[in-house]
């Protein structure tokens, strides 16, 4: 049975779950003596058993919960109603003498209770209105302390992701840039960091766990950290990404997850370079003469992860004078474009991020850039992308490396 009581816009959702018919129509007849009053409006729907109420919630503002039905009474009775996670409020009825048991309801999540033979259109409507505001602001304050929860997780994913660079030469300048993808606020498992050896050895990492939300936050932060341990630690270059496959199959919270790499190591003179990729977009190299070319490789090898006792292949590469090279993560390359931005492709791509930097280089002196042109360089490359991309479901990391020598 279902009573619509007009005279407002909105009128407040109410389900009534009350086995006696004559309790239930008292209680229509107090809700429309609480609309003629004025400044109250209810839509009443009934249901006669608990069984029959779970079907119902949905929707529903607040619901008058008798407390003695067929299936179900008192608190056992209040508790089949409150298991609803985020539900509607709950006012309960009671027996004449009952306010022992309408206060342990309260206790128990109530928003508040009335005794069946004590109640008027007047106290009824105030009694509805004060428990659905009562939930609204309890669900408000549940927000903003999620939110700030969301917020402290941040600055501490933040710290473990996105570390200072240990970089002292003063020819080497490192901007580094995150951005979350698809309108997420907390961090992702994409990392990066940058090292200087004690010899004046560079090296770089920048990584990408597969998937998204705390865990995979978490690992993230225990490969970057393990990354600059095993570097200050001057493990060989051959053994970095076999140490941090271990790790992540230990630390890992379910299996099939993997984490694609890009390491880069640069000689002190800053002339040659060597690369290992597991399963990463390979750097792009530029002359900062205006020449952009992705590194030639020819096989990425596989993430980390996947195969035990795997092997990656280094790549020696040759640096021209005055050079910057970009790594990133996917995301920056797997937006998809606007309709004119990047014809007959479904993402941005390689050639995209190619154009991007071409254009972008040519606004910087052809002389070189120091760390503040590295900074712009950077974040004109990502306005572009953003520009030209109008969906980014992945998180962006970026770290471009100029050397002045």
């Amino acid at each position: 049975m279902a009573v619509t009581l007009d005279g407002a816009s909105a009128p407040l959702s109410v389900l009534l779950v009350e086995d006696d018919d004559a309790d239930a129509l008292l209680v229509a007849e107090h809700l429309a003596d609480a609309e003629v009053a004025g400044g109250f409006s209810a839509t009443l729907h009934r249901a006669r058993t608990l069984a029959e109420a779970d079907r119902m919630l949905d929707g529903v503002e607040c619901v008058l919960l008798d407390l003695a039905l067929p299936d179900g009474e008192g608190l056992d009775a209040l508790a089949r109603v409150l298991r609803h996670h985020g539900g509607p409020a709950v006012v309960v009825l009671t027996g004449r003498h009952d306010h022992e048991l309408g206060t342990r309801a309260v206790a128990a999540g109530a928003q508040d209770y009335l005794l069946k033979h004590h109640v008027d259109g007047p106290s009824l409507s105030r009694a509805l209105r004060y428990a659905v505001e009562r939930v609204r602001g309890e669900r408000v304050r549940q927000q903003l302390w999620d939110a700030h929860t969301r917020a402290e997780e941040n600055v501490r994913l933040e710290r473990g992701l996105l570390p200072t660079p240990l970089v002292t030469d003063p020819d080497v300048a490192i901007a580094v840039r995150y951005e979350p993808g698809g309108g997420r606020r907390l961090l992702g498992g994409d990392f990066y960091d940058a090292v200087e050896a004690a010899d004046g050895t560079l090296h770089v990492v920048i990584g990408d766990v597969c998937g998204h939300g705390p865990d995979e936050a978490a690992l993230g932060v225990n490969l970057r950290i393990a990354w600059r341990t095993v570097v200050l630690a001057e493990t060989a270059d051959t053994q970095m990404l076999p140490v941090l496959g271990r790790l992540l199959v230990h630390e890992r919270a379910r299996t099939g997850i993997f984490a694609t790499l890009a390491v880069l190591t640069v000689d002190p003179d800053r002339r040659r370079a060597r690369l290992r990729l597991a399963g990463h977009p390979p750097p792009v190299l530029m002359d900062l003469g205006g020449k952009v070319q992705p590194l030639p490789v020819t096989r990425l090898g596989r993430p980390i992860g996947i195969v035990s006792d795997d092997r990656w292949e280094e790549l020696e590469v040759e640096l021209p004078p005055g050079w910057a090279m970009l790594l990133y993560t996917d995301g920056l390359v797997e937006g998809r474009p606007v309709a004119s931005a990047v014809p007959d492709d479904d993402v941005l791509g390689t050639d995209g991020l190619l154009t991007v930097l071409e254009r972008c280089l040519r606004d910087e002196p052809t002389d070189g850039l120091d760390a503040a042109g590295a900074e712009r360089l950077l974040d004109r490359v990502l306005e572009q992308v953003r520009t030209l991309t109008v969906e980014r479901a992945d998180d962006v990391a970026a770290v471009l490396v100029v050397s002045g020598r």
